[in-house]
């Protein structure tokens, strides 16, 4: 089981499943964060609204309940991402990403939700010497677009007085655009607000199929359905009820490791007084955390498609991943040889080739969709919620006129061929890592088109 969901002591109980017909204004599909970000924030925008949020299992059981924890401001999978993709927005795009974690950081207050939530940022490391010019490149960039308070160049020295290990040879201090948190403690929490709000959840509930007339959208389940004047799809990695939009997604496992509790001694050695989020730079990456009760989540390296875009629970666990990452922590932080780890788990989560999410709207603008987070959706889904709430408005926003919102990704191509250029591309990411950065023709050829994956 994932470390934050085994809890029971504060994971909720289920509630019902939906049995026959209801009526409602607005039915957000998932129950993940992106979901209830909606159904929350729509009661926020009109307390009137009579909101109905289907779960096909339990609320935040799925990457929801299984991430790293981190909650980054960034709605463009990272600074660099952004500037390359939208350099014409790239500041906007941050602004109203900082403001977005400003508002998860209200949220958590003012609805009393207790989810370890500490706001430390993240350092991004370079481990071999090609990256550290990177990091270099990266800080005089953000400095260019007005972001020089923002971000901090640490040398191996200075990173050396923040968390100890030999790997590291510089660093990328994003000091106050990401925040730790217990991401089931968040889902569960948004649960309960929601519920407060008025919104009726209806768990255990699949949604099977979609359909519309001219004034309503009607949603099938097993034991009944749901007629609605709009509807807000989070079904993320799992197939949208709009089937043109499964193109555009191919869900990937991501794999975590959780160590028992650092003793007193392990933990200074470590020093990591910060407590900042870690990450490496290579394109295999690692991303490292502490929890409240100072264990170390280890995750990342592997990243899996499975062929045909499959999604199996018998995919959450992959010994063969967790004896690499066990033996790439212990060699990043030697001191800790001893720790044992109480916790593995893996989960699915939705990319698309751009990595960051897309929007957009189906039958008549009733419906209305978000999906693509690629592993940043603990911050960006309230984003996404507040541009799928816009778009069912019909009155342009400042979001809804971002480039990042009007246009869509390239869609993957169909199998065959997906599988072997998901593998082609994991191949020479590999390569380029082993060989100073240096793309290969095929990455090059991805970069050209549009569907350049760097990380």
């Amino acid at each position: 089981m994932p470390f934050w969901l085994d809890d029971p002591a504060v994971r909720p109980a289920a509630l019902p499943a939906l049995a026959g017909e209801t009526r409602c204004d607005l039915l957000v599909v998932g129950g993940g964060y992106s979901g209830l970000w909606t159904a929350l924030i729509a009661k926020e925008r009109d307390p009137s609204r009579d909101v109905v949020l289907l779960e096909g299992k339990e609320t935040g059981w799925a990457a929801s309940g299984r991430n790293g924890g981190f909650c980054d401001s960034s709605l463009t999978h990272g600074f660099a991402n952004g500037l390359a993709r939208w350099p014409g927005e790239i500041e906007k795009l941050e602004r109203l990403g900082l403001a977005n974690l400003d508002a998860i950081e209200e949220a958590v207050r003012h609805h009393g939700i207790d989810c370890d939530f500490e706001r430390t940022g993240e350092i991004e490391l370079a481990t071999r010497p090609h990256q550290v010019a990177e990091l270099r490149e990266t800080a005089e960039e953000a400095a260019r677009h007005g972001l020089g308070d923002r971000v901090t160049f640490l040398d191996r020295e200075a990173v050396a007085g923040q968390v100890s290990s030999p790997s590291f040879l510089a660093g990328l201090w994003f000091r106050h655009s990401v925040a730790m948190l217990h991401p089931a403690k968040l889902a569960w929490g948004l649960k309960r607000a929601c519920l407060e709000a008025g919104v009726r959840i209806y768990e255990h509930t699949p949604a099977r199929g979609l359909s519309s007339d001219d004034t309503v959208v009607t949603v099938g389940t097993p034991y009944g359905r749901v007629r609605a004047r709009q509807a807000a799809l989070a079904t993320n990695a799992f197939p949208s009820l709009l089937r043109r939009l499964r193109p555009y997604i191919v869900p990937v496992y991501d794999y975590a490791l959780m160590t028992e509790p650092l003793n007193r001694q392990q933990r200074e050695a470590l020093g990591w007084q910060g407590r900042q989020g870690l990450a490496d730079s290579a394109n295999h990456f690692h991303y490292f955390r502490l929890t409240a009760d100072d264990r170390v989540l280890w995750g990342g390296y592997d990243v899996l498609y499975h062929y045909g875009s499959r999604i199996s629970a018998e995919y959450d666990q992959r010994p063969e991943t967790f004896r690499k990452l066990a033996a790439h922590f212990f060699d990043t932080f030697p001191q800790l040889r001893g720790v044992r780890f109480s916790h593995t788990w893996g989960g699915v989560i939705d990319t698309c080739s751009r990595f960051s999410p897309f929007f957009g709207t189906a039958h008549s603008g009733r419906v209305a969709y978000a999906a693509g987070y690629t592993g940043l959706g603990v911050g960006a889904t309230r984003f996404g919620a507040e541009v799928m709430l816009d778009l069912l408005g019909g009155e342009p926003t400042e979001r809804t006129e971002l480039e990042l919102v009007r246009k869509k990704p390239l869609p993957f191509p169909p199998e065959p061929v997906r599988w072997a250029g998901i593998a082609m591309t994991q191949w020479s990411l590999t390569r380029a890592d082993a060989r100073g950065g240096r793309r290969n023709l095929w990455l090059k050829a991805m970069d050209a088109a549009g569907m350049g994956f760097d990380s």
